[in-house]
């Protein structure tokens, strides 16, 4: 079989040396060059990222939104009330008003006074109705000087510690509130090392060689070491949230063992080509390195149209990952061509000596697999969608939100506090929504009374005035901060009730805090994702487009990867919303489905090019449809394969980490990998492709003009 950069030589003749061939030249000359300058880098960021620390903040600003504008008008008229609260639990079976009792919580209070940020405490006993109606459960309120992300995690352990060495004697303390939840989150670290190990046995299977499957790992470490000092360097400069490192570790760790992977892989299938050493280098790079700098391009982009949203906790996070992908791009061609140089007498040796003991032609069952799929297309077709259809049904009932103390672990002190408030004063309390109004005291008794009316409102506390003729109110629902019933009351509120008061009154009312918020943030996440997907897809099919000069394979892209989304959320909606199997029921996280429509829709293009591209190589050598679909699945279906199993085990592994946010990142992404990997990539193309025949290639002659000449073979 003849080589194929000479038969694309001798159908296309001699042409310039690509950048990508002439940037594995580079590594080629100089490697000790470029890894020298990689170890550079990862030193001296980790270094200087050790020395200054991190500033993470978390900004969950939406300009224009209710919420927002009642927080806005607090800091204006009364900036002691914006603050951020948290609470503080007691609880004692006896009761709370035996004089020993009212002494002990009275110390704790004074104690936490002195913590750092603390602006107030205010205690149970002032106001009656602090304390449960069977007098077993009351709490105070402490309320910092500054929003409660701020406020250092140190600092909040340090209260956390301070309130339970006062309990004793039947009176149990606990804290509530945000501030102490992410105080109490553990440090992770197990679910990475994990998914590096997993992925070193799956690649020491696939290539028998320890040195072979060490290299698109360290290509991972190198890469995401990097950008994670970068990211503790730019917290200092921008908002960064103090989610970002453990999904930027993710997602870095997923797509540098996959971009390695594919460039190593079409390296040693030019060595079994009879490619010598150097150009098998630059075969694969001019190749695979275009795939892998196409797909990262598409992650990126898809990442960058976050920011667009102009959502303040997105932003951050989303540059953050895109700079990981961009880094483990530039790795991927840089870095692992300069260490396939510096060890490749031992690779090629391994390579050899493996191939040398295989019993048949490499390429043979996918061969027979292909053509099995190939003689019944439209089974196969119709059967893979079947089942992605059937796994994306849970997302129609798709419910976006935010965990909340409910969801923490019954162990912690903000899960103990929730059921405490939950039990003595109502499953509401826990979520109060807090109604700010400017205008006269009349407007606001008006609100009062009209807030009591309302159904499901179980409670509305008094007016407090701040001055300036702004007031509020705080009302509590009758159903819990995640129950479906509280949002629509939040709507009902801003919609129907509330709109009355301020055209009898002319005042201005605004529903705020942390729930009306959450539901906020899951209102305009869902109003933006239609734009966002169309602004991606849109982009990307005019990107496969150019490079593949086809209409019909963009379009059949671009539907196989929105389905395999849809049925990574739907995976997701079973597990973590309804519950299965034994995880605790609650909201889908809310920018969950933005995120990983940006990161998969990129690595699906991983797969999506890197097939394609060999169908095109073997469609421009010999203008075989059939044969083109066959050779190209046999030449990618051991290292797609190989890929997604890695990336599903990176991902999985990421259900060990304490942070339910990421554990429905790692389960979304697993899914959606190997849902691409097993069933789009085995099953639907080659069944797809066989059904379009000759016409998957058609491009209208006047189009190939206009279009720029950009395509991922060579």
């Amino acid at each position: 079989m003849a080589h194929p950069s000479a038969a694309l030589a001798e159908t296309e003749g001699v042409r310039p040396a690509s950048l990508f061939a002439r940037l594995a030249s580079w590594a080629q000359r100089r490697p000790w060059w470029a890894v020298g300058a990689w170890a550079l880098v990862l030193t001296g960021v980790t270094v200087g990222a050790q020395a200054v620390g991190s500033d993470y903040r978390n900004d969950f600003s939406l300009p224009g939104t209710q919420s927002q504008q009642a927080v806005d008008t607090l800091r204006r008229h009364a900036p002691d009330q914006a603050g951020g609260t948290i609470q503080v639990v007691v609880h004692h079976p006896q009761g709370l008003t035996a004089t020993h009792t009212v002494d002990r919580v009275e110390a704790i209070l004074q104690s936490l006074a002195r913590s750092p940020h603390v602006a107030t405490v205010v205690g149970p006993y002032p106001d009656p109705t602090a304390i449960s109606a069977d007098g077993t459960v009351g709490y105070a309120t402490v309320r910092f000087d500054v929003p409660a992300e701020q406020v250092p995690a140190a600092d909040v352990r340090a209260m956390i510690d301070t309130a339970k060495a006062g309990q004793g004697g039947g009176l149990q303390v606990e804290l509530g509130g945000e501030a102490v939840r992410a105080a109490e989150e553990p440090e992770g670290g197990q679910a990475e090392g994990v998914g590096i190990l997993a992925a070193l046995v799956i690649l020491m299977l696939g290539f028998g060689s320890v040195l072979a499957a060490t290299l698109p790992v360290a290509i991972a470490i190198f890469a995401v070491g990097s950008t994670l000092g970068m990211i503790v360097l730019t917290s200092h400069l921008t908002s960064v949230a103090d989610y970002t490192p453990p999904l930027m570790l993710l997602v870095g760790l997923g797509v540098g063992i996959d971009y390695a992977l594919l460039v190593f892989s079409r390296y040693r299938s030019e060595l079994l080509h009879g490619a010598d050493r150097e150009e098998a280098v630059r075969a694969a790079l001019d190749t695979a390195g275009r795939t892998v700098f196409f797909a990262a391009c598409t992650v990126v982009l898809a990442l960058l149209g976050l920011v667009a949203l102009g959502l303040g906790a997105l932003q951050g996070m989303a540059l953050a990952t895109a700079v990981t992908v961009a880094t483990t791009m530039v790795a991927s061609l840089t870095l692992l061509p300069a260490l396939l140089v510096v060890f490749g007498r031992r690779i090629e040796r391994g390579v050899r000596r493996r191939a040398a003991k295989a019993t048949r032609p490499e390429g043979t069952s996918w061969r027979r697999w292909s053509d099995g799929v190939q003689r019944r297309p439209w089974l196969a077709a119709l059967a893979a969608l079947a089942a992605l259809v059937a796994v994306s049904l849970p997302v129609l009932g798709m419910r976006l939100g935010f965990a909340d103390a409910g969801n923490d672990h019954p162990s912690t002190t903000s899960r103990q506090a929730y059921d405490l408030l939950a039990r003595g004063f109502g499953a509401g309390f826990n979520g109060p929504l807090l109604v700010v109004v400017e205008g006269s005291a009349q407007a606001a008794h008006m609100l009062h009374q009209t807030l009591t009316a309302t159904a499901g409102v179980a409670a509305a506390g008094p007016v407090t005035p701040l001055g300036d003729a702004v007031s509020t109110v705080v009302a509590f629902p009758n159903t819990s901060p995640q129950d479906p019933a509280t949002g629509e009351l939040v709507r009902r509120l801003r919609t129907d009730v509330l709109p009355q008061v301020e055209q009898h009154t002319g005042a201005r009312i605004m529903v705020g805090g942390t729930t009306a918020a959450l539901e906020d943030y899951s209102a305009t996440i869902s109003k933006r994702l239609p734009l966002f997907v169309l602004l991606v897809v849109g982009l990307s099919t005019i990107l496969l487009t150019v490079v593949f000069r086809s209409l019909l394979i963009p379009l059949k892209a671009a539907i196989l990867n929105l389905l395999s989304i849809s049925a990574a959320l739907g995976v997701v909606t079973l597990v973590f919303q309804h519950g299965a199997p034994g995880i605790q029921p609650g909201p889908v996280e809310a920018f969950l489905p933005v995120m990983t429509f940006a990161i998969v829709f990129g690595l699906s293009m991983d797969y999506e090019v890197f097939l394609l591209s060999r169908m095109r190589e073997e469609w421009d050598r010999t203008h075989d449809a059939a044969r083109a679909i066959r050779e190209g699945v046999a030449t990618t279906g051991r290292v797609v394969t190989a890929a997604g199993a890695i990336m599903v085990v990176v991902f999985g592994a990421f259900v060990l980490s304490p942070d339910r946010m990421v554990q429905q990142f790692g389960v979304g992404l697993a899914a959606a990998i190997f849902l691409d990997a097993a069933i789009i990539r085995c099953l639907i193309v080659p069944a797809v492709m066989q059904l379009l025949g000759r016409s998957a290639w058609w491009l209208p002659q006047w189009l190939d003009r206009l279009l720029p000449r950009q395509r991922v073979t060579r």
